[in-house]
């Protein structure tokens, strides 16, 4: 009798992003006809914060720079517990940002035996293309657009093909902190008008912990297939007009998502304004679910 499995095994991912680092750890199963199923074993999210340091400072403190250590090193634990045969380990714009970044980098590989990559921006934007490309329709015009703590990556797809990708230093924290530039605001809806001009019934595929959230939010209410925008206008000025405490109280947040939620909810209103687009989609897979699919694929 033949088995049905060839092979089964364990990947993971880290993304150290600018508002918190989270591991991700998958079981996956490849049978005889190469066909193969993942499933989440672990996701785990620590709010390490380090663009509060970075985009105020420029460096990550000492303090900060110990509890990053202390994430790694307890991931590594975690991975070697469920016997992961491979990670890949990426950081994103506070890194990127980080005078002290590299210094880091060498420090969490010596002392946690974790290889971290400081990737740019256009790569963290085709990781997280890639992982959805298989599951967008073949026909229709969509926006991808992921907004992080640092940055937001968008990618414009037009029946199947990827027309425009770009990463812009526009970020939650950064306009929490007063660092976005209003050049970089401008760019970025500037660029998606001019690639999305022409095209009818755009629709946007939402990324991160902000959306996701919000989704949730509004489908307390009632369910939802699609995050409307002019549902998520609606909880923008509710939330707008909240303090962050009034926020963790009235929506049930934590304090690391209290604050950034709103500037989260007005990246995607500006993108929705400049490409018309009148719906949020919300899949809920991020940039960690992109790394595995892409060490899956390249081994």
């Amino acid at each position: 009798m033949t088995e049905l499995n060839i092979d089964s095994f364990n990947l993971a991912a880290i993304d150290v992003g600018s508002n918190a680092a989270r591991l991700l750890i998958k079981h996956v199963d490849i049978d005889v006809d190469g066909n193969r199923s993942l499933n989440k074993l672990l996701f785990l999210r620590i709010p390490l914060r380090l663009g509060m340091d970075v985009f105020g400072d420029g460096r990550i403190s000492k303090d900060r720079g110990m509890e990053f250590l202390s994430a790694m090193k307890a991931y590594k634990q975690l991975m070697k517990v469920y016997h992961v045969r491979k990670y890949r380990a990426c950081a994103t714009s506070a890194m990127r940002d980080a005078k002290n970044g590299k210094a880091l980098m060498k420090r969490i590989k010596n002392k946690a035996h974790v290889n971290l990559e400081i990737i740019s921006g256009d790569e963290e934007s085709g990781i997280i293309y890639d992982n959805h490309l298989a599951n967008l329709p073949s026909q229709g015009a969509f926006l991808y657009v992921d907004v992080g703590g640092g940055s937001t990556e968008i990618s414009f797809i037009c029946n199947g093909q990827r027309i425009f990708g770009q990463s812009f230093n526009v970020g939650t924290i950064r306009l929490l902190k007063g660092k976005v530039k209003k050049n970089d605001l401008m760019a970025l809806k500037t660029e998606v008008t001019k690639v999305t001009s022409g095209y009818d019934n755009i629709k946007i595929i939402g990324s991160g912990g902000n959306i996701n959230k919000l989704f949730r939010l509004a489908n307390k209410k009632k369910k939802l297939e699609a995050l409307p925008v002019d549902v998520l206008h609606k909880l923008y000025d509710s939330l707008s007009k909240m303090s962050v405490e009034e926020r963790m109280v009235a929506y049930e947040l934590k304090p690391d998502r209290a604050d950034v939620i709103v500037p989260a909810a007005e990246i995607f209103l500006h993108v929705a304004a400049s490409s018309k687009a009148k719906e949020i989609i919300v899949p809920n897979i991020g940039l960690a679910d992109g790394i595995i699919n892409d060490l899956l694929l390249k081994n």
